[in-house]
């Protein structure tokens, strides 16, 4: 078990219907072309896998993929949708869980990293991923760029969502890099809102590339989305590709 912070039935059975953006063609299509490229005839494997977002679709598109869940409560909703046999799900932590065999692709998205709270459980889960990438194999994260840039001194709050039916913000503690998100979503008709928050430890892109390194592997390129775009000083999130030496 590691620190990160376990989903609920509750928040399991409401992922999808408040992730329905993330979950269009629109958006997962540029991801998948992606994880799929970089997969070749290979097999994947999604560390934090939660409801099959990018797992199904991308087993879909003909890539074998396995992962790794430690909710029991998110794996029980993506079995609703894929056996078993498909798609492989074991349950437990992406630092430590070891699945049989070698893959061509270990993945992570989502900012889904940040859910290990210490800097000793991401370096675990960097040499986890090594463990599992053959030879030439690569590891691939998607994040965000810690928007630190956005507080003025005396300031710990950053707002990233502010519309009707959810107000999001984030706050810092800088000395730990810790940051809490903090949700307020309107439920029903009657004009209550539901709080949910919860932690995360944000890493700078060059933090990532040092974890990499102590688990032995390379950095092959940092594009700003899954379309490619160029990162830059300015970019609000990092697709980084690691690769296994031959």
């Amino acid at each position: 078990m590691t620190s990160s912070e376990l989903w609920t039935r509750a928040t399991a059975d409401r992922y999808d219907a408040e992730e329905t953006e993330t979950s269009s063609a629109a958006v997962l299509g540029p991801t998948l072309a992606f994880l799929a490229e970089l997969a070749g005839e290979g097999r994947a494997l999604e560390f934090a896998i939660g409801t099959g977002r990018v797992g199904v679709p991308l087993r879909e598109r003909g890539v074998p993929v396995v992962g790794i869940e430690l909710s029991e409560h998110m794996a029980a909703v993506l079995r609703r949708k894929i056996d078993e046999g498909t798609l492989p799900v074991s349950i437990g932590d992406m630092a430590t869980t070891v699945v049989p065999g070698e893959f061509t692709l270990v993945y992570l998205v989502y900012n889904t990293i940040t859910n290990l709270l210490t800097q000793d459980e991401q370096v675990e889960c960097f040499r986890n991923a090594a463990r599992h990438l053959e030879p030439g194999g690569r590891f691939v994260i998607e994040l965000g760029v810690p928007p630190l840039r956005f507080l003025p001194p005396g300031q710990v709050a950053v707002p990233f969502d502010v519309s009707e039916q959810h107000l999001g913000f984030d706050t810092f503690d800088l000395v730990e890099q810790i940051l809490v998100s903090h949700h307020f979503t309107r439920d029903g008709d009657d004009g209550r809102y539901r709080r949910d928050n919860s932690r995360h430890r944000y890493a700078w892109p060059a933090e990532l590339d040092l974890m990499a390194r102590i688990a032995g592997l390379e950095l092959e390129r940092r594009v700003a989305d899954w379309d490619g775009a160029l990162f830059t000083q300015d970019s609000a999130k990092h697709i980084s590709v690691w690769r296994k030496p031959t």
